[in-house]
């Protein structure tokens, strides 16, 4: 018995649809990595800037200590960012696997492979979640990072 070409492209579909979704997760996430690298560069920068200066005063002072406490933020930040796309890379990666498999059951008539599809299937979800929690994480760390800078502007002066 042959199968329909349009059932076998249904049965692919679903993780199909999470392979874009994980692409736009990635697009936001690498857009992110981005802006913390940039971040961290510029900061890096200010802290050149004024190692360079021929008489730091206390102000100075202050500041550098306050870059360093953001760029150890940042580093961390970073790092939460790299997991979160290699997890939604992972994912990525389940789910075609899972497609693959859904097209030679469909097409080969072997029902035997279900429970890997599932097992692929759910392993991409899973890759999925672990990401999303990481962003929150990022986020919350994010966060804490512009209190940090916000601290600094808002001191009370003697």
């Amino acid at each position: 018995m042959e199968v329909p070409i349009i059932q076998l492209i249904q049965g692919m579909l679903a993780p199909g649809l999470m392979i874009s979704a994980c692409g736009l997760l990635l697009l936001g996430m690498n857009n992110k990595y981005s802006l913390v690298v940039n971040r961290i560069r510029l900061l890096n920068e200010e802290k050149r800037k004024i190692f360079h200066m021929e008489k730091i005063d206390e102000i100075e002072v202050s500041r550098l200590s306050n870059i360093e406490l953001q760029i150890s933020h940042l580093i961390e930040r970073i790092s939460l960012v790299r997991t979160a796309v290699f997890s939604y890379s992972i994912a990525v990666a389940l789910f075609i696997v899972s497609s693959v498999l859904i097209g030679l059951t469909i097409s080969k008539h072997t029902p035997a492979l279900d429970w890997l599809i599932v097992a692929f299937f759910y392993a991409g979800m899973f890759a999925v979640f672990v990401g999303i929690i990481l962003a929150a994480i990022e986020v919350w760390k994010g966060y804490r990072i512009v209190k940090i800078e916000i601290s600094e502007v808002y001191k009370p002066v003697n």
